[in-house]
Order: structure tokens, then C-alpha cells, then sequence
């Protein structure tokens, strides 16, 4: 498989070894991939990310960073970081932060985050433009197992969020943040729906009189 001389499924969950997930991923072709593992199936995503995804993945990132730092929350943000539980599960979500006494919970030199060794992030973000019944079914699964603390699903076509809370691998849907303590899901909603006709120093002061509220 490290010559990938057969070609990669993308997009899709394919039942494989661990030993060939590895090899599959390490070959430089899929260098740029995001991939996952969980209950002996892997899935390489190689869409390119357009626009719209884009700009959710930032617009979201800009609302949890600006809450933070409006309510000193303890943060640490991360772009498709990769977490691995050896031999069992990984994934790549979009966005993950360690929050309050977890911000410095993974050190400087650090590249895929070993979850035999490290905490996972407290919160994991998934944007959806093609993938969203992956993002709510399989990924939340994946999730769950990993046991992070909250799991967000952002609908990129409707401007929806599914958050869910995530103890002893379930998870039950939100309408206000757990980790990011008094955050309306709603208000990140309505920040992606602003985002569509403002620009962003416009939707960051019409969040500012929602956090400083």
C-alpha cells in the first residue's frame, strides 16, 4: 500500500489495518489529507477546501477566540491537528482547543498528539459543507470514543450548528457551550448568518456587545 499503487478510496470509510492506514497516509501524495481511523475503517478526505468552508473554519475560530479573551477563558487553538490513540482511532477535526486548566496541556514540539500520553482537546469543531451526515453519525462516534469533552458540527449551507456534550462515550445535544461556559449556541449561528452579508470587523463588534453584554 505505501505505493499506493492502488488507489486510495477518498471521502468514503474503507476497512483496513492499522499497519496499512499508516502507510497510507505517510505516502506523500496524501500529505495535504485529512485522515481519520476508528473500529478498523479509515477515511482520507482530499476535497479542496473552497471558499465557504473557509470562511466558516475562520469565522468560528474568531468567535471562540473572542469569547475567550472577552471572558479570560484559558485557550489554546488548533487547526486540523492530528490526535492518535495507537492502534485504535485518529482524527482530524477542522478546529479543537484545550480550554481553562488544559490551554498548555500538549507541549511545544509536539507533532500528532499522542492520546496514550496526552489529554484530548475539550472541544472538537467539524465544518460540513459535503460531509455533514459523516460529521453527525460516524465522526461523532469516533468522537465520543476519543472522549472529548464537546463536539460541534457546523452546517455550513444552512448556517447551523449541532453541538453536542460528550460523557461515557455518548452524547446529547446542546443549546448552550459546557467547556465554553455561558455561550448560546445560537449566538455562534447567528455570527455565521451575519458573516454572509458583513464583514468581520462588522460581526466581531456586533459580538462584542453580545459578550461585554
Amino acid at each position: 500500500m505505501s505505493d499506493l499503487s492502488t488507489p486510495v478510496l477518498t471521502d468514503v470509510w474503507v476497512e483496513t489495518s492499522w499497519e496499512d492506514y499508516l502507510e497510507a497516509i505517510a505516502h506523500p501524495n496524501l500529505a495535504k489529507a485529512k485522515s481519520y481511523f476508528h473500529q478498523g475503517y479509515m477515511r482520507i478526505e482530499m476535497s479542496p477546501v473552497g471558499h465557504d468552508h473557509a470562511a466558516d473554519n475562520s469565522l468560528v475560530d474568531f468567535v471562540v477566540q473572542l469569547y475567550c479573551t472577552v471572558k479570560g477563558i484559558a485557550f489554546k487553538g488548533l487547526a486540523n491537528c492530528s490526535y492518535r490513540a495507537t492502534g485504535e482511532r485518529e482524527c482530524q477535526p477542522d478546529l479543537s482547543y484545550y480550554i481553562r486548566e488544559q490551554a498548555q496541556a500538549i507541549p511545544w514540539g509536539t507533532a500528532v498528539v499522542n492520546l496514550d500520553r496526552f489529554p484530548p482537546p475539550n472541544l472538537a469543531i467539524e465544518i460540513a459543507v459535503s460531509s455533514l451526515l459523516d460529521d453527525q453519525g460516524n465522526k461523532r462516534f469516533l468522537y465520543e470514543e476519543l472522549e472529548v469533552a464537546e463536539y460541534w458540527v457546523v452546517d455550513v449551507q444552512k448556517a447551523q450548528i449541532s453541538a453536542y456534550a460528550i460523557a461515557n462515550r455518548g452524547s446529547q445535544r446542546l443549546t448552550e457551550s459546557q467547556v465554553l461556559t455561558g455561550l448560546p449556541i445560537a449566538i455562534v449561528e447567528e455570527a455565521l448568518q451575519r458573516s454572509r452579508e458583513g464583514d468581520r470587523a462588522t460581526v466581531g463588534a456586533w459580538l462584542l456587545t453580545q459578550f461585554q453584554g
